[in-house]
């Protein structure tokens, strides 16, 4: 029997996307299980601590979307 990752290579791309869903929902459902890199958290503690300090270089959901559009052409 083959083992159960290198079957998901065998399951057709609706099935593919249902369990990422399912996969995603599972590890929504605790992030603080999550592991992650400590040099992840000093990053986020960096922006965090920027934009305390200067909330005027915040960008608004709009000018983000904005730009991403302006630059893949959408």
């Amino acid at each position: 029997m083959s083992d159960p990752i290198s079957a998901v290579f065998n399951l057709s791309p609706a099935e593919k996307l249902q369990l990422i869903g399912e996969l995603w929902d599972d590890l929504s459902a605790a992030p603080e299980n999550i592991p992650f890199p400590h040099w992840q958290k000093e990053e986020l503690n960096r922006r965090k601590a920027r934009i305390e300090k200067h909330p005027e270089s915040a960008l608004t959901w709009e000018e983000i979307v904005r730009r991403i559009r302006e630059r893949h052409g959408r």
